[in-house]
């Protein structure tokens, strides 16, 4: 990847955008200092907000590249081709925008508010069941496959093979990170420990590999290394995922780990360093502690991706960079939590955000029925008591006359 060469992105907005596809990406490294503060760490814990991108989710990066791309090959052709994919709102909106008409197909567990972003933005929808192996015929890929041999001028760009869902992250997303960190009145500029979530593997396979084709750029000293501290690289994988090793199995987090290791997430050293594996409970206790402590309204990989980071800095192996003040931590946060939140784990608010029982919260709502005297929910009473006074005033105009 080191011999290809890009256009520097703008790392800010300039001028009209001429479309919404001009909004992809460009989003904000943000400290995540409360959540720091109450883990005793401190290095710099920073959020690479992709809920900020225009389509709200990290995979606009690479639905933009990967039509833009097919364009330019002849892959796509404007009025005849159809684009067919697997789980994919970044390629919906890049189709809608373009006119492309568009067919996704969606594992059964996969939310309804995901649905409905899909059909408001014109794609087809056809549900997988959500227990179907990658390889079935029935599973979101199998489905997929079968309607693309079927349908005149279907196209897959397929995600989980196209060496340019990795390099939008090589050219795009490190590139907003190097600039974040040299604009940014922190000490040091350089990223101490890199975390993110693998599903197809773009993200982690094409951060990793702009991480160290940088560092072996650097100029050697004494021989023995670079001058650069080398940046631990750290993918975060669900507990019934096979990616960071395990038996598949069932989860309720969406857009990370799968049952079969794609084409394009290159998992070994040098690109990553270790994988953590984390659970359904930790990754949503995650992502409520960061909408409620640092007001992101991230999704359930976010959590997961901070869950295996915080266990990874209070690890013998992870205390050095999580005692360093001038350490510079960057976690993924993948997406929003707007297509979540019918989900049962987005809706139970009995726990707070560290997942132990909620005690001052219960407090205040015992105040506030105090001052009122009714229930927070129960409107019935005060309209009946709009009702009575109503009856009451009329009665006394009444009078009057």
């Amino acid at each position: 990847m080191s011999g290809d060469t890009e256009t520097q992105p703008q790392h800010h907005w300039q001028g009209v955008l001429s479309s919404a596809l001009d909004a992809v990406g460009h989003t904000p490294l943000i400290k995540l200092q409360r959540i720091a503060q109450e883990e005793g760490l401190k290095c710099n814990l920073l959020g690479k907000c992709e809920f900020f991108s225009a389509g709200g989710s990290v995979k606009d990066r690479i639905a933009k590249r990967m039509v833009e791309h097919a364009e330019k090959q002849g892959i796509l052709i404007p009025g005849q081709s159809i684009v067919i994919e697997p789980t994919s709102i970044g390629l919906a909106l890049a189709c809608a925008i373009k006119g492309y008409q568009c067919i996704i197909t969606l594992p059964a567990k996969m939310s309804l508010e995901k649905e409905v972003m899909l059909r408001a933005l014109g794609a087809e929808i056809v549900r997988t069941p959500t227990e179907a192996a990658w390889d079935s015929p029935e599973s979101h890929i199998g489905i997929a496959r079968k309607l693309q041999k079927s349908i005149p001028g279907g196209v897959i760009l397929d995600q989980y093979s196209n060496p340019h869902n990795p390099l939008a992250h090589y050219y795009g997303t490190y590139e907003e990170i190097v600039h974040s960190l040299k604009t940014s009145d922190l000490p040091r500029k350089d990223i101490s420990l890199l975390v993110a979530g693998a599903g197809t593997g773009g993200t982690i396979t094409g951060l990793g590999r702009a991480i160290r084709d940088y560092e072996a750029s650097l100029p050697q000293t004494n021989g023995n290394g670079s001058s650069h501290v080398r940046t631990t690289i750290l993918a975060v994988d669900p507990e019934g995922s096979i990616l960071g090793g395990g038996e598949p199995g069932n989860y309720q987090v969406e857009g990370i780990g799968y049952d079969f290791f794609p084409e394009v997430l290159d998992p070994n050293p040098p690109v990553v360093d270790k994988w953590l594996k984390t659970n359904d409970e930790e990754a949503f206790t995650a992502t409520k502690r960061l909408i409620r402590k640092e007001g992101l309204f991230v999704g359930g990989s976010s959590g997961s991706a901070l869950s295996g980071t915080i266990r990874y800095l209070h690890s013998s192996e992870g205390q050095q960079i999580a005692q360093d003040p001038n350490a510079n931590v960057v976690v993924i946060l993948p997406d929003g939590v707007r297509n979540y939140m019918s989900k049962p784990w987005f809706l139970e608010t009995s726990k707070s955000p560290t997942g132990e029982d909620v005690g001052d919260k219960e407090d205040i709502k015992d105040t506030i029925k105090g001052i009122l005297g009714r229930d927070l929910n129960d409107v019935g009473s005060v309209v009946q008591s709009k009702g009575e006074r109503g009856e009451k005033l009329e009665k006394g105009d009444q009078l009057m006359v």
